[in-house]
């Protein structure tokens, strides 16, 4: 991989990690109930990507299907995860869709695991297990199981990702947003309260921090990301992506204040070794399936 590229790698993990940083700062301090703000981020996408709609794409249906897996539901389980679990667990614990979308490509696609991918899928949950169950009180996170759930939705949209013709990335951002906004805005208004004031008395941070979340992360971010897919495989980009939550770690340490325990880092050495041993071995019939749905 080139300079340049490497260092544009490096800006895409460095802003997917701080993405998760700054949502737990508006959902969690400064009190943006997590659907709502969801829901704002996917209509300022929708809004911003208008022209990359068309042309449409075939079977709006599955679309459709897709759109409510790796936006909607996906990220209203994350957000709502980012409100009551630190972003440095939930940094790691995100990613579990690598693992969760090896095991869907063996269920639905006909993968074959050899032992190594086994033991990876292992360690993977097994450092998460750490991360999120705290033997002291013999309690698991709240948190954390809402961004379990986030990873496994996710990977099923993955999956159905591969009964569609190959689209861009930013028009999959495009259609995620457009079908996205109206569902999670009208589920925030069912199940929160104070949306648009809680919004309003963040100030300019917290319309910074949506800013950041629709151009930093879904334009630059993605669109940056797929101009490398082109360029490389993905065996060698998936490894790399793993920068994405130890910068979401050492961000949520430096401005977050959050601690730095030995659960912390003896679990993420674990959930990420055994990551890093799945996105290295490969994936024949889903090789995105490394990379989760960042792709």
């Amino acid at each position: 991989m080139g300079f340049r590229d490497f260092i544009l790698l490096f800006a895409v993990c460095f802003v997917w990690g701080l993405n998760l940083v700054v949502t737990r700062w508006v959902v969690a301090d400064a009190g943006v109930p997590p659907i709502f703000f969801a829901g704002v981020r996917f209509l300022g996408i929708a809004l911003v990507l208008i022209p990359f709609l068309f042309p449409m794409p075939k079977n709006m249906r599955m679309l459709f299907t897709i759109s409510m897996c790796m936006g909607a539901v996906h990220f209203a389980l994350l957000f709502m995860g980012l409100a009551n679990a630190e972003a440095s667990a939930v940094s790691v614990t995100g990613q579990l869709g690598v693992p969760f979308s090896t095991l869907m490509s063996m269920a639905f696609l006909g993968e074959t695991v050899g032992w190594r991918r086994g033991l990876g899928i292992m360690l993977a949950f097994a450092g998460v297990t750490l991360i999120a169950f705290d033997p002291g009180s013999f309690s698991v996170s709240f948190g954390l199981l809402y961004v379990i759930a986030s990873a496994f939705i996710g990977s099923i949209g993955g999956i159905l990702m591969k009964r569609m013709a190959p689209i861009s990335a930013l028009q999959l951002q495009a259609w995620l947003g457009l079908f996205s906004f109206a569902p999670l805005l009208a589920f925030s208004f069912f199940v929160e309260s104070g949306q648009a004031g809680a919004f309003m008395a963040g100030g300019w941070l917290v319309w910074l921090a949506t800013l950041f979340a629709v151009l930093g992360v879904s334009v630059f971010g993605h669109g940056a990301f797929y101009t490398l897919i082109k360029k490389y495989d993905i065996s060698l980009l998936s490894p790399l992506t793993l920068m994405t939550p130890i910068w979401g770690v050492v961000l949520a340490v430096i401005l977050l204040n959050e601690p730095l325990t030995i659960r912390l880092v003896l679990g993420a050495a674990i959930s990420l070794g055994g990551v890093f041993v799945i996105a290295v071995r490969g994936n024949k019939s889903m090789p995105e399936a490394s990379m989760s749905e960042r792709v």
